[in-house]
């Protein structure tokens, strides 16, 4: 278990990805991944007010009332759930009076008391920061959030943030969601990475597995065999450098006897101030890939070796 910075978030090291909930896993299947998660050890669960409003005949909310619904079935005791504002289609953006009532429609479709760590999912340039920030500090106040947090901000803009907490007395973010993987590395670890150990602030990375293409899975820039969302997304990734970087996973993974994703996402988790990657699961035969990840640790030749063909 590790905490979420400044903290008493006491989160399992890999945290599971609900963007997938109500778009590639249905209820059932999204339940049977969520327990197998509990089972194998995990309690941290990451989503979004928007997922998935880009399906087709989705309004967005749908991965939350999933989770809520687990959770009213389920009742873990453990349970630490993430969740964002700012892209919902009927709460879009960073006011004020948006960031409370999509907070609280939140709150209703998990059905908890008090989110455990409230992302600002993107920011909101038609806002003043200062109002943003204030906004979250009084959810903070009164309750309805544990923990504030952001998400695709760029460094000088969480330097804003931080400094006006200091300012209006608001907590001060936790926790950094960025895309960080071994096909992303350069932004993060130049320009956020030393923020993040100056303030000791975690970074919970999403895309771990770089859109599925760090699963093995895909090898190949021509995804017209498989029309799934996730061969797409993975396509664009199958040049020299991704498959040299495939190649080396799975030496390395053959040595833990484990596969290429849980390698990947082993490797994320020991980069400095990482506390909990995100790996999403649509299929429950998946989650083992996602736990195996934190079973082991990479030498630091292999953590050497994966550092130079991601380079």
């Amino acid at each position: 278990m590790t905490l979420i910075g400044k903290s008493d978030l006491n989160v399992y090291p890999v945290s599971l990805g609900g963007n997938v909930f109500g778009w590639t896993a249905d209820k059932d299947e999204s339940f049977a991944v969520l327990d197998r998660f509990f089972e194998l050890g995990g309690n941290f669960v990451d989503t979004a007010d928007a997922y998935s409003a880009w399906v087709p005949g989705n309004s967005g909310g749908e991965s939350e009332t999933i989770i809520g619904q687990w959770l009213a079935s389920r009742k873990p005791s453990n349970a630490i759930i993430a969740t964002k504002v700012s892209q919902h289609p009927e709460f879009p953006g960073l006011s004020a009076p948006n960031v409370r009532k999509a907070a609280e429609a939140s709150l209703q479709r998990l059905g908890v008391d008090s989110i455990d760590l409230y992302y600002a999912h993107f920011d909101d340039a038609s806002v003043p920061l200062e109002e943003t920030v204030t906004a979250f500090g009084d959810l903070a106040r009164d309750g309805l959030i544990r923990n504030i947090a952001v998400s695709n901000y760029t460094p000088e803009r969480i330097e804003e943030w931080l400094n006006i907490s200091h300012g209006v007395g608001a907590p001060l973010p936790v926790a950094i969601q960025p895309r960080y993987n071994l096909l992303h590395r350069i932004e993060v670890e130049s320009t956020l990475l030393p923020l993040a150990e100056r303030h000791e602030i975690s970074l919970v990375p999403y895309s771990g597995l770089a859109s599925g293409f760090l699963t093995g899975k895909y090898r190949s820039q021509d995804s017209t065999g498989d029309g799934s969302p996730r061969a797409t997304g993975a396509a664009k990734y199958a040049d020299a450098k991704g498959l040299a970087i495939l190649d080396a996973l799975e030496r390395i993974g053959a040595e833990h006897n484990s596969s290429i994703a849980a390698t990947a996402l082993a490797w994320l988790r020991q980069q400095s101030m990482v506390a909990a990657p995100i790996a999403s699961a649509s299929k429950v035969g998946q989650v083992e890939d996602i736990v195996r990840s934190v079973m082991f640790n990479l030498t630091p030749a292999q953590l050497a070796e994966l550092d130079a063909v991601s380079a």
